[in-house]
């Protein structure tokens, strides 16, 4: 049971490489592959790193609930269907989507290498996390990247009450020069993240009350209340256009569920059946590689540095909030709540193994 949304709970750090070493044992105590279980804890630590702690390690328990009622198969190996010279499908047959959305971009990677664009279509997979990992995974290759994945019911269609699209992110990225941090856009077309109230519900926060709606429909700052209701689009009739649009692409396309199918990462009854879409671009296709990374800079200089509106210090290219939060996290620790460190202790005794070791409260 969480705490009052009065009562914020005391935070500690955890050092990146403990958290990784611990999440990747608890995996393979749940019948994962070492060597999936490196992609899978890699991940979750690289959102945490990030500042989207909503992605990150504390899904685990929710992971491994999966795993003890059969909803998700830690074993299972991603197959690939090479449908034409540029475009193939990932099979995930209800794996770790974090294990079959790696497949599928390296295979775009490699088909983008031969051909200057890879598509790759992936099914009956699992919630991968956050977007962005696989946008860097991309960014490692030289490649621009387009990534695009269903999700459970969350949000109204735009002049509707009940939960039939999902928060499902849209991401994107490119390189730059050596001197410029590159563009990577990772967002949801709702106000907010869902998993910012169940961020919130755990730590014993509030939430603003412009994010989601109650089950009665009305605004709310109580986050259990919000996931009795819907979350609310950005943008309005935009936001949820978009939504429809990363099912229309994961969803339809790929032969996974899709119009409200798709099953919550946090229900253990059933497989969940996400879908996602994956692109991989060359960026040197109509000029040299140097050229085009020195037009990004040129860009990234341009938005820095443009004029800033009253109370603003500082204007921010996208994905550069997060780099920057990454780089101080690998020198002081990732931020727990006691709450989470509690639950993910939990799976540490489950699984037989050592508790994570905490550092000074952060005051």
């Amino acid at each position: 049971m969480s705490e009052p949304a009065d009562q914020p709970q005391q935070m500690h750090h955890i050092q990146p490489a403990q958290l990784k070493s611990f999440v990747q044992q608890i995996l393979i105590a749940n019948g994962t592959s070492p060597s999936d279980a490196e992609i899978v804890a890699k991940c979750l630590v690289a959102a945490d790193l990030r500042g989207v702690d909503t992605h990150g390690s504390n899904r685990i328990p929710s992971y491994m609930e999966r795993i003890r009622q059969k909803a998700l198969d830690p074993a299972a190996t991603p197959t690939v269907l090479q449908v034409t010279p540029a475009v193939a499908q990932v099979d995930a047959h209800n794996g770790f989507g974090f294990v079959a959305a790696h497949e599928g971009m390296k295979r775009a990677i490699e088909m983008a290498q031969i051909f200057g664009i890879g598509m790759v279509s992936v099914k009956h997979s699992n919630h991968f996390g956050m977007s962005a990992w696989l946008v860097q995974q991309a960014l490692e290759s030289d490649m621009m990247s387009l990534v695009f994945t269903n999700s459970s019911p969350a949000l109204p269609v735009w002049g509707g009450k009940e939960k039939l699209m999902g928060v499902s992110p849209i991401a994107c990225g490119a390189p730059s020069g050596n001197e410029r941090r590159p563009f990577i856009l990772d967002m949801a077309p709702s106000i907010a993240a869902r998993g910012k109230i169940y961020k919130a519900l755990r730590r014993g926060e509030k939430i603003p009350t412009d994010w989601a709606l109650d089950g009665e429909g009305r605004q709310t700052d109580d986050p259990a209340s919000a996931l009795e209701g819907v979350m609310l689009p950005m943008g309005g009739p935009k936001g949820s256009a978009l939504s429809i649009m990363m099912d229309v692409f994961s969803g339809v396309l790929s032969g996974s569920a899709f119009a409200g199918g798709v099953t919550n990462p946090y229900d253990p009854s059933k497989p969940a059946d996400v879908g996602h879409f994956l692109v991989a671009i060359k960026p040197d296709l109509f000029m040299t590689i140097e050229e085009f990374k020195g037009r990004m800079d040129y860009l990234y200089q341009r938005v820095v540095e443009s004029d800033k509106m009253a109370g603003v210090d500082q204007i921010y290219f996208p994905g550069e909030i997060e780099m920057i939060t990454e780089e101080r996290r690998l020198v002081d620790g990732i931020p727990f709540a006691e709450a989470e460190i509690a639950s993910l202790n939990k799976e540490a005794d489950l699984a037989n193994i050592e508790h994570l070791k905490i550092r000074s409260p952060i005051l």
